[in-house]
C-alpha cells in the first residue's frame, strides 16, 4: 500500500496561501456548531518521524477556539499508567461531547512501537489490534466522528530532513538516537506499519494516508480531509453552517 503512494505530489505555496484563509475560516466555523450540537471529534496524527505531525497540528489550531480542543502529545506510558488495561489512558484523553481532540500519536503505538521497538508478543500485537477496532466501533456508534492521518514519505526524504535538523543549532534538541535507529530500520517499520493500516481500516475510522514531501500539499489535504468529515456528520445531524466564499475567508484573515 504505502509503496505505491505517490510522494512527489505537490502544492504551490501560494496556491496554499489562497486557500488557507477558508480552511481556517471553516474549520472554525465547523467547531462552533459541533459544540453547539455536541458533536465529538477525534483527529488522530501517525506516520513517520520529521513527516510534519506537529506542524500540521500547529496549523489546525491556530484559528480554532482553544476551549473547544485539547491536543495530546502522546508518549510512551507512565509507571500509573501501565497498571491499568492498556486503552485505559485513551478512554480518559477522548473529548467531552462537542469539542475535539487532536492526538500526536496515539493508542497506535502500541502495534507499532511496542511491537518494533520493545519486542512486544505477537499474540499480544494481534489482540491489540482487535482491541483497537472494538475501542474505535464503540466510540464511533456514540457519535464520535474519527479522521485518522498517517503522514508519508520517503526513507530519502527522512533522511534529508534529519540532515537539515542536526545543522541547525536550535533544532538539533528535536534529533534522537532512536530516531535514528528506526530510520536505519525503515523498512521493518513500513511493514509494521502497512499491517496497521490494513488490519485496522474501517468504514467508522477510515485512514487517510497523506503525502507529506510537500508541506503544502500535506496541509491542504489535512485541512480538506477533516473539513470533509465534520461536515458529512454535521449534515446527518441537519447542522451544517452555510459556507463562507474563499473572497470572504480572505477579508478576514488576519493570521
Amino acid at each position: 500500500m504505502l509503496e505505491i503512494v505517490n510522494l512527489d505530489q505537490k502544492l504551490k505555496k501560494s496556491e496554499w496561501k489562497a486557500r488557507r484563509p477558508y480552511y481556517q475560516q471553516r474549520l472554525y466555523d465547523l467547531e462552533k456548531v459541533a459544540f453547539d450540537v455536541g458533536m465529538p471529534t477525534i483527529v488522530i496524527f501517525e506516520g513517520w518521524d520529521a513527516a510534519g505531525k506537529g506542524t500540521c497540528v500547529k496549523m489546525l489550531t491556530s484559528r480554532l477556539d482553544p476551549r473547544g480542543f485539547t491536543v495530546w502529545p502522546i508518549r510512551a506510558a507512565r509507571t500509573h499508567e501501565s497498571k491499568h488495561p492498556w486503552l485505559w489512558r485513551f478512554w480518559n484523553k477522548l473529548p467531552n461531547y462537542g469539542h475535539i481532540a487532536i492526538f500526536d500519536r496515539s493508542w497506535y503505538g502500541r502495534v507499532t512501537v511496542e511491537r518494533v521497538q520493545m519486542g512486544l508478543p505477537q499474540r499480544e500485537v494481534l489482540r491489540a489490534f482487535n482491541d483497537i477496532v472494538d475501542f474505535e466501533r464503540l466510540i464511533a456508534l456514540d457519535g464520535y466522528v474519527i479522521v485518522k492521518f498517517f503522514l508519508h514519505i520517503s526513507y530519502e526524504e527522512q533522511e534529508r530532513r534529519f540532515k537539515k535538523i542536526a545543522k541547525d543549532p536550535l533544532e538539533r534538541w528535536r534529533l534522537e538516537d532512536e530516531d535514528l535507529e528506526r530510520h536505519r530500520n525503515y523498512d521493518v517499520w513500513l511493514g509494521a506499519y502497512e499491517e496497521m493500516l490494513e488490519r485496522t481500516e474501517t468504514s467508522f475510522g477510515p485512514w487517510t494516508i497523506v503525502e507529506a514531501t510537500s508541506r503544502w500539499f500535506m496541509l491542504d489535504k489535512v485541512y480538506r480531509t477533516l473539513i470533509n468529515a465534520m461536515e458529512a456528520r454535521l449534515a446527518e445531524l441537519d447542522a451544517v453552517p452555510p459556507v463562507m466564499s474563499e473572497a470572504e475567508a480572505q477579508g478576514d484573515e488576519y493570521a
